[in-house]
């Protein structure tokens, strides 16, 4: 497998700075789009998302074309691509001020993710009628598991305050 499959998780990364950095405190005043959601548990989900990428990107690697890895890899792509159009392109308009991550997710992510999902089609990876029916549910467990990491990120914060080691 070429390197470029790799570029995925780093592009991933770059987006969940910048949704890191400035999608907490946007949070707190969007809405119906996003609940509010402390910097500490919002960093801690997308810390575990990032590193699932590489551990998805690694299966894909060590699975090849066509394997399990390869699929969950593939759908996780498209699932960003998607992402970047709801909620961050829909929040942008719909709220009339800029959505945290749809910069990165325009500039950096969407590009490749294309890239990547086209690349990974003409060399054979998957097929497109497979890949779309496993997204559904990758994409539904990954989106569902995003207030479960911040409950999780929220009892961390609080055992580490408990303990002198976090205080935001």
């Amino acid at each position: 497998m070429p390197w470029f499959f790799w570029l995925f998780p780093i592009a991933f990364a770059i987006h969940n700075v910048e949704e890191a950095i400035w999608l907490p405190a946007w949070s707190k005043s969007a809405g119906r789009f996003h609940k509010p959601v402390g910097a500490f548990e919002f960093i801690f989900a997308l810390i575990v998302l990032t590193m699932l990428s590489l551990v998805f990107t690694a299966a894909f690697y060590l699975g090849g074309c066509r394997s399990a890895g390869a699929y969950l890899f593939f759908a996780f792509n498209l699932g960003m691509l998607v992402n970047v159009l709801f909620p961050h392109l829909a929040a942008t308009i719909a709220l009339k001020r800029y959505c945290p991550g749809l910069l990165t997710g325009v500039v950096v992510l969407s590009p490749t993710t294309v890239s990547v999902l086209l690349s990974g089609y003409a060399r054979g990876c998957f097929s497109a009628p497979t890949l779309c029916l496993v997204t559904i549910p990758v994409a539904g467990v990954l989106v569902g598991s995003i207030p479960l990491l911040f409950r999780i990120g929220r009892f961390l914060q609080t055992v580490l305050r408990g303990k002198g080691r976090v205080t935001a």
